[in-house]
């Protein structure tokens, strides 16, 4: 018995997780998508505006939302070629002072899945727009979904790695 069905085992048959091969695909459909005059590296600017505007279709999806200070915006990165999303270790920001790691121990934008996740500050909601601050996608870029911050989102006893605090010092 491999490693997979060992964990399976004492799962109730109605609950069991189905094993996904790499060549199984999920399939999304954007929910809306950003607009912004920014492009380049101007998209990572923390005073950045920016609106998402939703389906017409989703309004009412929107309910209680305007509640809300912060989101969550989760997006598809349109933009990176998909022969980057092979890549499996980087130099954080392509700082070779700084190790190589993998991927999935950064927040770079080459992932083997290439979906973003940004917290951003809620200015305004009307119809089917969302303004928001500090969204750090590109025009055109597909939003897949969002879901409000809230107090259970914070890690009372969160660390990061010395690396971290070497590439982000001097920006606290």
């Amino acid at each position: 018995m491999g490693e997979f069905e060992r964990l399976n085992s004492h799962v109730p048959h109605s609950f069991r997780v189905i094993a996904l091969s790499l060549e199984d695909k999920i399939v999304f459909y954007p929910i809306g998508y950003v607009k912004t005059p920014n492009s380049g590296d101007e998209v990572k600017e923390k005073s950045v505006i920016s609106q998402i505007i939703l389906q017409p279709r989703l309004v009412e999806a929107l309910d209680g939302i305007e509640g809300f200070s912060h989101l969550f915006v989760l997006f598809y990165l349109d933009k990176v070629p998909a022969e980057k999303n092979s890549v499996l270790k980087i130099h954080p920001k392509g700082r070779t002072d700084l190790p190589l790691m993998g991927v999935l121990g950064t927040r770079t934008m080459l992932r083997p899945n290439p979906i973003g996740l940004t917290l951003v500050k809620l200015l305004k909601v009307q119809d089917s727009v969302l303004t928001v601050q500090d969204l750090d996608a590109y025009d055109g870029t597909p939003v897949l979904d969002i879901k409000p911050y809230d107090p259970w989102d914070i890690a009372k006893d969160a660390r990061v790695p010395a690396w971290w605090n070497k590439l982000y010092e001097g920006l606290k």
